[in-house]
């Protein structure tokens, strides 16, 4: 019995990871090329002054990078740092992993060449997006990063105030792009590698009938369904294949929640927030996503009992 668990668990660990790591790379290799390629000045003329409108240019980018949760992370604190404003980075770190062409295409295709849950996925993504972004203005004005210190700009800055100035070329701007992207996967790495390994424990060790016997309204069904998204940590071009296997046993809202919050919050990517950004912001974040899901996948349902 022991043995047959440890495998399932090691199964579903490699599976994880698998599934993961190329968008780690994706997510690590553009958040390198922002820090080389992209002038803070550059982002200061593009993005709107204004909160509303820093928030929706935030979600709406996030539809341009075919990124899931598992790489979004680095991106997010990439652009922070860049001095995007903390509230159009979160929106772009919500939306990226669910309105991007890739995954509401993998949505269509597992819903049977269906536009409803494709229309109801995005549409309930781009409002949670927008409505967390207007909160986090609100509630969170300053910068919300950890502490951090990047030796490698510190030490060259050491260097460059003793020496001439250079001109930068293209070459040294790769060769810092190389050296940024395999720096940030092996500091990503470790923490995809821990959540992992706990979301195939949770999986392998709390059964899912369990769990779903407790669905018997709209409100259980959802939080149900929120919570198998979180256990999971299904990667978002992923999870559109597994909400479809419970199409006989729910509605579109349950169904919706666990296609939007699964993509927004699971256990993998929160171990990732809490190594970037500071704990009390993580945990009113992952709040105010779960009340606006929540309250979104209630509507969807079309009714509150």
């Amino acid at each position: 019995m022991f043995t047959d668990s440890f495998l399932q668990l090691n199964t579903i660990f490699i599976s994880i990871i698998i599934e993961a790591v190329p968008f780690i790379i994706i997510g690590v290799f553009i958040s390198a090329i922002i820090q080389m390629f992209v002038s803070e000045a550059l982002l200061a003329r593009i993005i709107p002054k204004n909160r509303f409108g820093s928030v929706v240019f935030g979600t709406c980018m996030g539809s341009l990078f075919p990124a899931c949760e598992c790489g979004i992370v680095p991106i997010t604190e990439r652009l922070v740092r860049k001095k995007v404003p903390l509230q159009a980075a979160i929106a772009f770190m919500l939306a990226g992993p669910i309105i991007n062409p890739v995954v509401l295409f993998a949505t269509y295709i597992a819903f049977g060449s269906s536009w409803q849950m494709v229309f109801y996925r995005a549409g309930l993504a781009f409002a949670v997006s927008i409505a967390v972004g207007l909160l986090v203005s609100y509630l969170f004005p300053e910068d919300q990063l950890r502490d951090y210190v990047d030796k490698k700009v510190s030490h060259s800055h050491h260097h460059e105030a003793n020496q001439p100035a250079r001109r930068i070329t293209f070459f040294d701007r790769f060769k810092g792009t190389m050296d940024h992207a395999v720096d940030e996967f092996f500091s990503v790495g470790k923490y995809l590698v821990f959540g992992a390994l706990i979301a195939a424990a949770m999986q392998t060790y709390i059964k899912q009938s369990v769990l779903l016997s407790f669905a018997n309204t709209p409100v259980t069904a959802i939080l149900i369904m929120m919570v198998l998204a979180f256990i999971m940590s299904l990667c978002s071009e992923a999870d559109a294949f597994v909400a479809s296997s419970f199409r006989s046993m729910f509605p579109p809202g349950p169904l919706t929640a666990f296609l939007v919050f699964g993509a927004m919050v699971d256990i993998k990517n929160l171990i990732m927030m809490l190594s970037t950004f500071k704990k009390k912001f993580v945990a009113a974040l992952i709040g105010c996503i779960f009340v606006c899901v929540f309250v979104g996948a209630l509507l969807i349902s079309g009714g509150w009992l």
